[in-house]
């Protein structure tokens, strides 16, 4: 009997999918050609449109959901199902969202949010033609990339500087610059992998040089490089361990001795910084990350580092140093696949014009670091405040706690930053509110300590304050069984 039903359910589904209008029937409809028009959609998309709206009714109706009344309905307005089927194929999925959680320089959340002038000079500029590689002054072609390094020979005079899409083309390009053919050098406890699975060994094979490993995971000595240098050496590089970190009994070798070597035998040294800052972050609790002009004093001859990290720009990557080993970076064909869009030109330009100008607090990524623990605290409990008076009776607590924030990036993995957060404890569980707060508008993307959901003040901006206490309260006001406990 139950197979005699289930075959004339099925009987009954392809007796209603009969009823499906031809895509070119839909597309005939004068209401939907009027619509499209105006749109001013092209006939190839409206197809698309009309065909997934049909796709959708098959889907529907094969999975039950749809049976013979629903489906008349949803064809009497053919213009709202095609409709919608047009805004879905027309979906963008990068959309805003608040970070939360604590980390500053979040990858998974696009890094470092630009300053407000670089995404005004983008918005601006990037619908004009640009003298991007114009000279105007002398009527002729110019270098895209002299007017960066205009700005960061003020922060840093007499360094050469050229600007790629990322740090690892940048890394990429000093390889193949100075070590095609040859062998590099490198700590074995240097050998390191960070996000993506980005492996300094597989970069060397891809930039046509050779890896010499030398001494232990855990110990390098001077004379483990000497022993490895010979006539087939191309470079000496040093790389930061970025989020990892060997500890206890452990030795390396300082930058200022593999410059000494390398002078010594007239082979060239680079070190990959990861995420070097331009400015002394000591003073603000972030100690030991290696700064771009404390590394350069040493008489390195090359640097790379991340644009979108610490220094708080778009993504760039950096190849700083000597004026002549830069030249000799920029001229390689490789530089030419590897360099930048006018659209991050103009917002790295921007980046820098703040960091000459002193006005590190324009940078979110910097303020952000930087921001002084009571000024935190006063900006949780308002927040905190807000929230008790929008949410309705309901099991919550709402309290303000102290937290640790993190820098982020591959950045500091050892310092925690003090921090306050806005805590938020219900009979949902934490995982429940955290699934909620990712699916409000904007999504609101915090962490869960010690069984409740935090939300750390640090890297909420403050523009981002008043949708914040919206998206939450509207999480905590559609749950029936929520009651503000208060403080």
């Amino acid at each position: 009997m139950a197979a005699q039903r289930n075959k004339a359910s099925a009987g009954q589904q392809e007796s209603i999918l009969r009823q499906l209008p031809a895509v070119d029937r839909v597309l005939e409809n004068g209401q939907i050609l009027d619509w499209a028009t105006e749109q001013g959609f092209g006939r190839s998309f409206l197809r698309r449109a009309a065909n997934r709206f049909l796709d959708d009714l098959r889907s529907g109706i094969r999975a039950g959901r749809i049976d013979a009344a629903e489906l008349e309905k949803r064809l009497t307005d053919l213009h709202e199902g095609v409709a919608g089927a047009a805004e879905s194929l027309l979906q963008l999925n990068l959309r805003a969202v608040i970070n939360a959680t604590g980390v500053v320089v979040h990858t998974n959340l696009g890094r470092s949010p630009w300053s407000a002038a670089a995404a005004d000079r983008v918005a601006t500029l990037s619908r004009r033609y640009l003298n991007l590689e114009f000279d105007i002054d002398a009527g002729k072609r110019g270098g895209r990339d002299a007017p960066v390094e205009r700005l960061f020979q003020q922060i840093l005079p007499d360094t050469g500087v050229a600007v790629v899409n990322n740090n690892a083309a940048a890394v990429l390009l000093v390889l193949n610059t100075l070590a095609d053919g040859k062998e590099v050098v490198v700590s074995r406890g240097q050998l390191v992998e960070i996000g993506g699975s980005f492996r300094i060994p597989e970069v060397m094979a891809k930039s046509g040089s050779i890896l010499r490993e030398v001494g232990a995971t855990n110990r390098t000595h001077r004379s483990d490089y000497e022993a490895a240098i010979n006539k087939n050496t191309g470079l000496l590089l040093a790389v930061h361990p970025s989020n990892y970190r060997v500890v206890g009994f452990t030795e390396g070798v300082s930058l200022a001795e593999l410059v000494e070597l390398g002078r010594t035998h007239g082979v060239p040294v680079a070190e990959d910084m990861g995420s070097g800052y331009l400015l002394d972050l000591g003073p603000y609790g972030i100690p030991r990350e290696p700064a771009v002009g404390e590394r350069l004093a040493s008489g390195v001859d090359l640097v790379t580092f991340s644009g979108d990290k610490l220094l708080g720009g778009p993504q760039v990557g950096f190849v700083a140093g000597k004026p002549d080993f830069v030249q000799r970076a920029r001229t390689n064909p490789l530089f030419r696949a590897l360099r930048l869009d006018k659209a991050i030109f103009l917002a790295i330009e921007a980046t820098l014009a703040a960091y000459v100008a002193g006005q590190l607090d324009e940078i979110p990524t910097v303020a952000m670091l930087k921001a002084p623990r009571d000024v935190l605290r006063r900006r949780a409990e308002a927040l905190a405040k807000r929230l008790r008076a929008e949410v309705p009776d309901g099991q919550v607590t709402i309290e303000v706690v102290e937290v640790s924030s993190r820098v982020g990036g591959g950045a500091a993995p050892e310092t925690d930053l003090p921090s306050f957060a806005v805590s938020l404890e219900s009979e949902r569980g934490p995982d429940r509110l955290a699934t909620a707060l990712r699916q409000a508008e904007p999504p609101v993307i915090a962490r869960i300590l010690d069984d409740r959901l935090v939300m750390d003040v640090r890297t909420v901006q403050r523009d981002e304050e008043d949708d914040l206490v919206a998206a939450v309260a509207s999480v905590l006001a559609s749950a029936s069984d929520l009651r503000c406990i208060g403080e």
